[in-house]
């Protein structure tokens, strides 16, 4: 089996390229950053470094290849023939890729392909079929799948590398849930992936109890002149506002979709503790990054605002997160 990655960047090389490896599959990463790009080609392998607080492991990710993603022609040829597609680029170069991957699909002559889509993005996969169908139309076997990307990998350092530019750190935590519906042919088995139906609790919860927590702890953290995400966790004022915001949030999304109050409460303290983390070295500037966007009307943080206010839950520590985030905003 054959998979193309969109984007081989610490999502794509630190969460996507480990499941595929660890499923049997050989995977092509479409990049553009050219030193990344001859390594893969060179060692043909990469470590995944697995970090919290209590142990390290290293993995070796095999069976791999990489493609300029400035070469379209070979960009669109590997869509083409690939049996299983993830994108992974970010947000705002989503439209950057689409007419690569139109060209790819056209390229397939008829045969069905699913594109799972690794990004924070809500309703990512009507987004994608709209740019991608600017270039063609897109057939009906062509499925768009939406994803939530919990895994935490944070920006590399050159003491991180170790030397090895495609070394990546991660959390330990390592599933996919994605949108079974969203899926047009049959599902492979890849391990991790949780095929899930109906979908929109997962992206809910992603985007407004990880990612929502996760910012305010960001932002305060800024606030504060702290550079570590583990730092802000520590200040008791910073760990408290980030509790109680993902509390009322938990209990909005328990409401919302019908969950277990119990479960969710347990996932959003199971995230603080991911939080805690200080191995894995992730900044408050590197959350807190793209302000702008973090603070669109349905994103983590006036969403989040949203949703508590639907259920008539307290939402003055979402608001204490905006009001820091607003003066990172340029």
């Amino acid at each position: 089996m054959n998979a193309v990655v969109y984007g081989a960047g610490n999502i794509g090389r630190g969460f996507l390229g480990q499941l595929l490896y660890e499923s049997g599959f050989q995977t092509v990463f479409i990049e553009v950053n050219r030193a990344v790009i001859d390594q893969i080609n060179r060692d043909k392998c990469y470590p995944v470094k697995i970090v919290s607080n209590e142990k390290t492991e290293e993995r070796i990710i095999k069976n791999i290849s990489a493609i300029d993603g400035n070469d379209h022609d070979a960009a669109s040829e590997s869509i083409a023939q690939c049996d299983i597609m993830f994108t992974s680029v970010g947000v705002n170069v989503l439209p950057y890729i689409a007419q690569n991957i139109a060209n790819g699909i056209c390229s397939r002559q008829g045969s069905g392909l699913d594109i799972i889509i690794c990004e924070n993005l809500l309703h990512g996969d009507q987004y994608l079929r709209e740019l991608t169908g600017r270039y063609a139309a897109v057939p009906e076997n062509i499925g768009f799948v939406e994803a939530s990307v919990g895994r935490m990998v944070p920006v590399m350092t050159e003491a991180m590398y170790e030397g090895n530019i495609l070394r990546v750190w991660v959390e330990p935590f390592c599933t996919l849930p994605v949108d079974r519906l969203g899926f047009k042919n049959e599902i492979p088995m890849i391990k991790n992936m949780l095929p899930s139906a109906p979908f929109a609790y997962h992206i809910q919860s992603k985007l407004y109890l990880h990612n929502m927590g996760h910012a305010i702890a960001a932002y305060l953290g800024l606030e504060k002149e702290y550079t570590y995400i583990w730092q802000a966790m520590e200040d008791r004022e910073i760990y408290d506002t980030v509790e109680h915001a993902m509390e009322n949030c938990a209990k909005g999304l328990a409401m919302e979709h019908g969950k277990p109050a119990d479960e969710v409460a347990d996932y959003a303290h199971d995230l603080i503790s991911r939080f805690q983390n200080r191995h894995l070295g992730d900044t408050c500037e590197r959350v807190g990054r793209d302000v702008k966007r973090k603070l669109a009307a349905d994103d983590r943080l006036l969403g989040a605002v949203a949703l508590c206010n639907r259920h008539l839950l307290p939402t003055d520590p979402i608001k204490r997160g905006i009001m820091a985030a607003l003066e990172f905003l340029k």
